[in-house]
């Protein structure tokens, strides 16, 4: 059977970048827009897969957002979630598709876990209470993942990237995640040359990075490569603070001004970076540093919204 890779959500940003490695590799990805298939309708999701029987599935669908859009959406993010990734892997199952990615988020992880996280902090404590809802969505797709593989047999794991950024991301201020929201904030602010930056919480919590592009190449990596049952993590095992990121923003912007830190309004996580020592030992590694990553993000960034 001639090879054909659904990427569904291949708008997103993960989505649109693990189309461009595939594509750069020569290989055939299948796409579907959202407008002509709902993936929380579960009917519709299952013919849309028999009738187009791709070989394999690699999975980037997902309501996401920041801590705001989070801590005010529950609902939304938990069902949305459930239902897209649920409906997926099961259409998958149904259709006999062997090979499924399942792509997580670092969230899945307790909030105090031990650093670096390994995989097998999963579950070990409670989570970050501001994110906790898309959280247990992601956990329920793992071990949906890890159920077909136990009860079927199926070829289903998963990938849990760290903070992610670059080309396609979310820029609006309401649910964007916090390297965007700076580098709209700060540009903002140079533009119309005022002399400070107003930025949520102490500024001190640690976050890891990964650029967008090379997440999809740990993606498709694992896609060929990874067939074991625990779930991989996938970051760049570099550590900054919030506010040592604005500082490195502002650097390529060019703001002169300083930023002033709302301690009222939430952190988050006070630090949180992965050991991706497992997926590095498969032949993995990053290769796009955070400067070159935050220029390529604000060059798209003005490409795609020239009036900021």
């Amino acid at each position: 059977m001639q090879e054909g890779i659904w990427v569904a959500g291949h708008r997103g940003m993960v989505g649109s970048a693990v189309v461009r490695k595939l594509r750069e590799q020569g290989r055939r990805v299948i796409t579907v827009d959202r407008k002509d298939l709902d993936l929380r309708n579960q009917k519709a999701v299952e013919e849309w897969v028999q009738q187009h029987q791709p070989t394999s599935i690699i999975f980037a669908a997902a309501k996401v957002g920041g801590i705001l859009a989070n801590d005010t959406l529950p609902a939304d993010f938990l069902y949305d979630n459930l239902c897209i990734q649920t409906n997926t892997i099961n259409a998958a199952h149904l259709a006999g598709v062997n090979r499924l990615i399942f792509l997580g988020s670092s969230c899945i992880y307790p909030k105090f876990a031990e650093q670096p996280i390994k995989e097998s902090s999963l579950l070990t404590g409670s989570l970050e209470p501001t994110n906790e809802w898309y959280a247990i969505a992601k956990i329920a797709g793992i071990k949906l993942c890890q159920a077909y593989m136990r009860q079927y047999g199926r070829n289903y794991v998963s990938v849990m990237p760290c903070n992610l950024y670059g080309p396609g991301d979310n820029f609006d201020l309401k649910s964007s995640h916090v390297m965007p929201a700076l580098i709209r904030k700060i540009m903002a602010a140079k533009e119309k040359e005022l002399p400070t930056v107003e930025i949520w919480g102490s500024g001190t919590p640690l976050r890891e990075f990964l650029h967008v592009d090379d997440l999809a190449a740990g993606v498709v990596h694992c896609h060929d490569n990874y067939f074991e049952f625990e779930h991989v993590n996938c970051g760049s095992q570099k550590e900054i603070t919030i506010r040592h990121l604005a500082e490195e923003i502002a650097e390529v912007v060019g703001f002169r001004g300083s930023f002033v830190f709302d301690a009222s309004k939430p952190d988050g996580t006070p630090r949180k970076v992965m050991d991706s020592s497992r997926l590095r030992a498969m032949g993995w590694s990053p290769k796009i540093g955070l400067n070159a990553g935050i220029r390529s993000t604000i060059e798209w960034f003005v490409e795609a919204y020239p009036m900021g």
